[in-house]
Order: structure tokens, then C-alpha cells, then sequence
């Protein structure tokens, strides 16, 4: 009977290890998603970020990627969920964090020594990817960032396919959202998703303390997204204001009543 016929080679794939590539792939839940606390922008998305897949914000310098990855970030705490960012350059600053909206208690910040102590870039990006494999394998994380956005495109491009490979590997059957924040597209998994991001010519302000790294608010950015099956080349207008109302709403909600 065909039913027996595919459970048997079920069972041989599975007994090859080599069933995570085949039937419990076609398994997976493309429509579970995380919003990014831009409504715009999650419905562009279709929804949010794909949950187990590795996707990418991507844009030259002051084109708002600091901006959106914190408004992801703080949507994720705003449900409850724990985060992670991989400061491969150490340019995360906690007070435009906080500003944004992010609950810090709920992240956990893996970032470089200071520029003094890693003067090897290429030794940095080894020791980020190696913190953001580990972390993914804890698991339990809502969202996981890699921020490459200071590493030169050409020290991105030397890293083997295969890390990518890897990474979306510990990623699939997860709740996790991958993301890498970069200079250019850099390796999104099969259903990932990139967002692209483009400076605008309306001046904003700066927020937060750290001269290396500040916000900048009132800043309206464009934004496309490119995905594999479904592309959508049209610029949608992003105006980051912190925190945002569904961080408000939430916030608002958690408050003890009086």
C-alpha cells in the first residue's frame, strides 16, 4: 500500500538521520511569524519575520537598520519573549534601547571586548558566529540577532556558505527568528526573508549616550522587502518613533492597577 510504502521510507531516512531534510521540512508552519512593531511593515512581510528561518535587515550606514532591529526586538519583549543580540563590533547602546521601547531584563548581549582587545576583525566575525551557533542551539530565544552592519561586505563575503548552512540549520522546528544585520544581503535561509533599507533625505534626531551608536528618531526610512517565492520591489515609508504604540499597549497592560 502507498502508506506503507512512505512510512517505510520514513523510517529509513529517519534511521539515516536524514529525515529533518525531507518530511518534517514540508511539515513546517510558514505563517507563524513575529510582528516587527511596524505595521507597515509586517504587512509587507505577511505577518512578521518567519519563525525558524534565518532573515536579514540589510542598508548603507544611517538608513534606520539600528532602528528597525530595535523595534524587533522591543515587539519581541513586548509579548513576553527573551532576545539575543550578537554585537559583533560593540556598537549596541542600552540607553536607545531602552528608549526604543526594549526591556533589557529580557536580553541577553553577547558582544566584543572593546576595540582595543580585537584589533583581528576576522577573528571578531569567527568568535560572533561561534556565540550566535551556540545560542541558537540553547534555544528559547523569541529573536536572535547577528550585527554584521560594521564589518566590511568584503570580510561578509569570505564566510563559507556552510556556516549560513548551519545556522539555519539549528534554527528549523524552532520559535526563533534569525536575523542578520549587514551592509548588503547576506545569506537568508530558504523562506527567510531580507529588508532592504534605504536613507532618506528628511533629517532626524539622535538618541541615546554612546558616541559609537545612537539612534536616530523621527528619521523616515525605505524599506522593501525581497523574498524568494514572492518578491515586492515597491519602497514602503518607515517613520520609527520610540516606543511605538503596540510597545505602549503593551507596556499599559503589564502596569499593576492601582
Amino acid at each position: 500500500m502507498p502508506t506503507a510504502a512512505v512510512s517505510r521510507l520514513e523510517s529509513l531516512l529517519r534511521a539515516r538521520k536524514l529525515d529533518r531534510t525531507t518530511f518534517r521540512a514540508l511539515a513546517q508552519n510558514y505563517n507563524n511569524r513575529a510582528e516587527t512593531g511596524q505595521a507597515s511593515l509586517d504587512e509587507l512581510l505577511a505577518g512578521g519575520f518567519v519563525r525558524g528561518h534565518l532573515s536579514e535587515i540589510v542598508g548603507p550606514r544611517s538608513s534606520g537598520r539600528t532602528s528597525l532591529l530595535a523595534s524587533v526586538l522591543a515587539a519581541a519583549t513586548a509579548r513576553g519573549e527573551v532576545v539575543a543580540l550578537i554585537d559583533t563590533c560593540d556598537r549596541f547602546d542600552p540607553v536607545s534601547g531602552t528608549a526604543a521601547g526594549l526591556d533589557l531584563s529580557s536580553l541577553l548581549w553577547v558582544r566584543e571586548r572593546g576595540r582595543e582587545e580585537a584589533r583581528d576583525l576576522a577573528q571578531s566575525v569567527t568568535r560572533a558566529l561561534k556565540a550566535l551557533g551556540l545560542v541558537l542551539d540553547a534555544g528559547g530565544f523569541g529573536v536572535v540577532a547577528l550585527d554584521l552592519a560594521d564589518v566590511p561586505g568584503r570580510a561578509i563575503r569570505q564566510i563559507p556558505m556552510t556556516t549560513w548552512m548551519r545556522l539555519s540549520r539549528l534554527l528549523e522546528d524552532s520559535e526563533t527568528v534569525g536575523l542578520l544585520l549587514g551592509p548588503e544581503p547576506i545569506a537568508r535561509s530558504a523562506e527567510g526573508q531580507t529588508v532592504v533599507l534605504q536613507s532618506s533625505s528628511i533629517a532626524g534626531r539622535w538618541s541615546g549616550t554612546h558616541d559609537r551608536n545612537r539612534l536616530l528618531q523621527g528619521l523616515e526610512c525605505q524599506a522593501r522587502v525581497i523574498r524568494a517565492r514572492r518578491p515586492h520591489d515597491a519602497f514602503i515609508t518607515l517613520c520609527p518613533e520610540f516606543p511605538t504604540p503596540e510597545i505602549q499597549k503593551a507596556e499599559s497592560q503589564r502596569a499593576p492597577s492601582s
